[in-house]
């Protein structure tokens, strides 16, 4: 699984529908039944890997987790779907992000995170640096209500240097009237490979990514074949712009082989957003329709 291993290194088995908490969690035989049980018996710095059996019960919390431990790692052992529909779930109902990862260097593969908590929430929180995703279902803003909530996200990365890949951020569940994005970015170099940013509205003035107010600068932030979608009902007018840009510091927003559907502009400040399709950069795309 491509998984660093030490010297100290122990691994975690989690299994939502047949652990207990109470069992050593190192062995197929005695699973341990919650995430934040094996977390918490998790060393940082040493490599643990947290093994997630996936099963038709999600990992209910009522609480967030803190994945706050240095180079330790949670790997789902489900079917490796491109960042959605994973059966490894963890499931919030809770005001605070449903997962925090504050530690550094971690590998965090195949698993869905989502909040259905009713007013303003969030899915996932990265604020650690240096960490790996792949094939990851980023999923806030799962209600109705948190849908319309100006502060409500899907995934929010405050750390640096993170890099995405094969993941899904974002709903077309639930229709979105509020000035949100499921994507935030608060700093700089990090990387979204093959990544799908989805949302459902037809108010203009929402967005799929929104680099909030700040003036530190964000360096490089670099989407390479990423999918950036929309949905709207019959093809309705939807969002304006892709990304909402907030920043004043230094940034780049770079774009590579990029597909944009359902907005009508790439930004509403397109000063700094540079990308590889032909037309300019409030316009994009060289395809043609096929009925065109």
């Amino acid at each position: 699984m491509g998984i660093p291993h030490g010297p100290l290194s122990k691994m975690y088995l989690v299994d939502t529908v047949n652990g207990d908490d109470d069992n050593t969690g190192t062995n197929w035989q005695s699973p341990l039944k919650t995430l934040a049980e094996a977390e918490d018996r998790c060393v940082g710095d040493r490599h643990d890997t947290v093994l997630w059996i996936p099963g038709d019960t999600q990992d209910s919390v009522a609480a967030t987790i803190a994945w706050d431990k240095d180079h330790t790692h949670l790997i789902g052992l489900g079917a490796p779907f491109p960042g959605i529909g994973q059966r490894c779930r963890i499931a919030s109902t809770v005001a605070a992000p449903a997962l925090t990862i504050s530690g550094r260097g971690g590998i965090f593969k195949n698993f869905q995170v989502q909040n259905s908590y009713a007013g303003a929430s969030g899915g996932v929180l990265v604020s650690g640096s240096y960490n790996y995703f792949e094939g990851v279902y980023f999923n806030g803003m799962n209600n109705a209500s948190s849908a319309n909530k100006a502060t409500s996200y899907c995934l929010s990365v405050t750390g640096a240097e993170n890099y995405f890949k094969k993941c899904t951020i974002g709903s077309v569940q639930l229709a979105m009237s509020s000035t949100n994005a499921p994507l935030l970015i608060s700093n700089g170099a990090n990387t979204f490979e093959e990544c799908r940013i989805q949302h459902y509205s037809e108010t203009a003035g929402n967005f799929l990514v929104s680099l909030p107010a700040g003036t530190g600068g964000l360096s490089l932030v670099f989407f390479d074949r990423c999918v950036f979608f929309n949905q709207t009902v019959n093809w309705a007018s939807g969002s304006d712009d892709v990304f909402n840009i907030a920043q004043t510091g230094s940034h780049y927003i770079l774009l590579r082989d990029e597909v944009m559907i359902g907005a009508t502009s790439w930004a509403d400040v397109v000063t700094h957003v540079y990308h590889t399709t032909a037309a300019p950069a409030t316009g994009g795309g060289i395809a043609i329709a096929v009925n065109a």
